[in-house]
């Protein structure tokens, strides 16, 4: 589903109207007739498309990011597949007033990169990556990730942001981002081990043991990297549920 299949960021369209656009065979923006709706929200439709057309074209989310709940923001995803960037950070401790971001993986178009504390995990580095990046997809990242970011390095994190918990809740898919891949049969090659011995990890390689360092960049990258396919995978079946089931019954 693209973004130009969807009318809910339009003030005064829900689900509910939506879906009735879609069922009277209105699926894309291009198929707009606004004898479905009254005049004003048809007005404010058509001022929705222009100027979401213009967004667009300029390669600008934010609009749409901002206007669309936190569980729907997965309809961003297939305008800029590509150009998504997954994060996930590790940290000495849960509260970012008095703990440290230890290491910070990023994974787009097929690469992934580990920044490491007091190596090369910079403010200017971090806000080169996300500048750079069309669509930040996290893991509870909109309550931990991006707040610890923002603390501990003072980067402004702007980017259009989906947290892919809140998605995941919509399609039935609770508890963390481990036991969501088992339940989807996404593998992962490390051991499972937890964010406290993440902690545990960090605290041994400062003691000197660079294969503790090793083996928790190994973890934060893997945590990276996975969610990509549960991102497809949870688009896909949203895309199913939400769209495709209503025009299988159009």
């Amino acid at each position: 589903m693209r973004i130009e299949n969807s009318f809910i960021p339009v003030r005064g369209v829900g689900e509910t109207t939506e879906r009735r656009l879609w069922e009277h065979g209105i699926t894309h923006w291009d198929d707009f007739d606004g004898n479905v709706v009254g005049d004003t929200l048809a007005d404010r439709i058509e001022d929705f498309i222009a100027d979401g057309r213009q967004h667009l074209d300029r390669g600008n989310l934010t609009p749409f990011a901002e206007a669309l709940p936190a569980s729907s923001r997965w309809r961003l995803y297939e305008n800029v597949r590509e150009e998504t960037c997954f994060l996930d950070i590790e940290t000495t401790g849960l509260d970012a007033s008095c703990n440290d971001v230890t290491t910070v993986s990023l994974h787009r178009g097929g690469e992934t990169k580990t920044f490491v504390k007091d190596r090369d995990l910079t403010s200017d580095r971090l806000a080169s990556e996300l500048e750079s990046a069309s669509l930040l997809v996290t893991f509870n990242g909109q309550r931990f990730d991006v707040p610890f970011l923002e603390t501990c390095y003072d980067v402004d994190v702007t980017t259009p942001h989906v947290d892919l918990m809140y998605p995941c809740k919509k399609v039935g898919l609770d508890g963390g981002l481990k036991a969501i891949e088992q339940d989807l049969g996404i593998e992962r090659e490390m051991p499972d081990i937890s964010g406290r011995d993440a902690v545990r990890l960090w605290h041994e390689y400062e003691r000197g043991d660079e294969r503790a360092l090793e083996t928790l960049i190994e973890y934060n990258r893997a945590d990276t990297k996975n969610m990509e396919p549960l991102m497809d995978r949870v688009a896909t079946r949203l895309h199913e549920e939400v769209f495709e089931s209503v025009q299988r019954t159009a």
